[in-house]
């Protein structure tokens, strides 16, 4: 076994003992939560492999995935459901993971990759720890694929999506990412240009739509895990876990920029894990569906934001840390306090609260006034020990079920 192999698999063991772990503090409580599906998933299981994550029972159970790679373009929901990404183009092998360059990309490197005009579906053919120099640009249309692989952007510039539509990514585990730029990049095959310095997100959604970020692990970045910003719309991300950072997701440029009310993202079977501080989302205008997702031990809140967001949360376990001063899953910002915020729109559909977590509604309550932030249907929060088990890079073996 190589060692990047024998370090993934230790990953993946930390991540499984670590999602464990979290909940055992809470015997009583999470116990409850867990045998809650009990029933249900003993009939999945009689019936298949099926766990009720309506994503992964699209294409998992297949042990032919790697063959029928471009299925996973039909599985998606949510607000980013359309993102096609290469499902219409050639398979795209990246076989050099140590010669990034950003001026003139090399043929047969990630960078070379996503700046083609034409839709690709990117997949690599070993394991790959790769380090970028400066912000990888996507073009249109472009499927990044880990799956059957290793695939690891880490410890320098990560991704920039930018003014750009349909984009998936899937199984990357991206960290370490950091501020870079004042340099020349290319873009485009036949376009290149200074580009200034970047944040350091670890995918930075810059403008863009159709976007779909999806079985990802992300953790310890420069500034946030995945942002969303000027004017992105059409995002789903889902099945994702993040860990050990502190602004976690920004969605909204800021305060002033309207153009982001038009905004609308799914959040959704996500496991927000250990060591995370807070936005999980922060939000501006726009309107955010978060569902189904687990959350654990936040150092200051989980869910903000400011300018009038409409915050439509359901099915999501929010366990909380024994921290008194940090139970609350809410955060708003507001000058002129409440009598501003309580009018926006934030409700609680279905959430389970665990450990003393509490969320506080503001707004209105009828589901209608929630129509532009619904985008699927939520799955009984009491579930969610199976239909979220499986968040962040999945360990999937060519030749059998994922």
């Amino acid at each position: 076994m190589s060692a990047l192999s024998l370090s993934f698999l230790v990953i993946l063991l930390y991540v499984s003992t670590a999602y464990s772990a979290r909940l055992l503090p809470l015997e009583s409580e999470a116990t409850t939560w867990s045998s809650r599906g009990g029933s249900l998933r003993t009939e999945l299981d009689e019936v298949s492999c099926r766990t009720g994550n309506p994503i992964d029972d699209c294409w998992r159970c297949d042990p032919d995935w790697e063959t029928n790679r471009k299925m996973l373009a039909d599985c998606g929901v949510g607000f980013g459901r359309n993102a096609i990404g290469g499902r219409d183009g050639e398979l795209y092998v990246v076989t050099d993971s140590g010669n990034d360059d950003p001026a003139n990309p090399i043929p047969g490197t990630l960078r070379h990759a996503v700046i083609q005009y034409v839709p690709l579906w990117i997949v690599f053919d070993h394991d790959m720890v790769i380090n970028l120099k400066e912000e990888l640009i996507m073009n249109s249309y472009k499927t990044i694929d880990g799956r059957g692989f290793n695939i690891q952007i880490a410890n320098g510039a990560c991704i920039t999506i930018q003014n750009v539509s349909n984009i998936i990514i899937h199984g990357v585990y991206i960290h370490g990412c950091v501020p870079t730029g004042n340099a020349i990049v290319r873009d485009r095959p036949d376009h290149y240009g200074m580009r200034g310095m970047s944040d350091g997100d670890g995918i930075s959604i810059f403008g863009g739509t159709d976007i779909w970020i999806d079985h990802c692990t992300l953790a310890d970045c420069y500034d946030g895990l995945i942002d969303a910003v000027y004017g992105s719309k059409s995002i789903t991300i889902s099945n994702n876990y993040m860990l050990n950072h502190n602004e976690a997701m920004l969605m909204g440029h800021s305060d002033d920029f309207l153009a982001d009310k038009n905004m609308q993202v799914t959040i959704a079977f996500n496991y927000f894990g250990e060591g995370l501080v807070q936005r999980m989302p922060r939000c501006r205008h726009g309107y955010f569906h978060i569902v189904n997702n687990v959350y654990t031990d936040w150092e200051m809140y989980a869910i903000g934001g400011s300018a009038n967001p409409t915050i439509n949360s359901q099915g999501n376990v929010f366990i909380a840390g024994d921290d008194n001063s940090t139970k609350e899953v809410t955060k708003r910002e507001s000058l002129l306090g409440y009598e501003e915020w309580k009018d926006w729109n934030w409700r609680s559909d279905g959430d389970l609260m665990l450990n003393g977590a509490y969320f506080k509604a503001s707004g209105e309550e009828a589901p209608a006034s929630y129509s532009k932030a619904s985008s699927m249907v939520a799955r009984p929060a009491s579930l969610l020990t199976y239909i979220t088990a499986s968040a962040g890079v999945l360990n999937c073996q060519i030749g059998y079920a994922c």
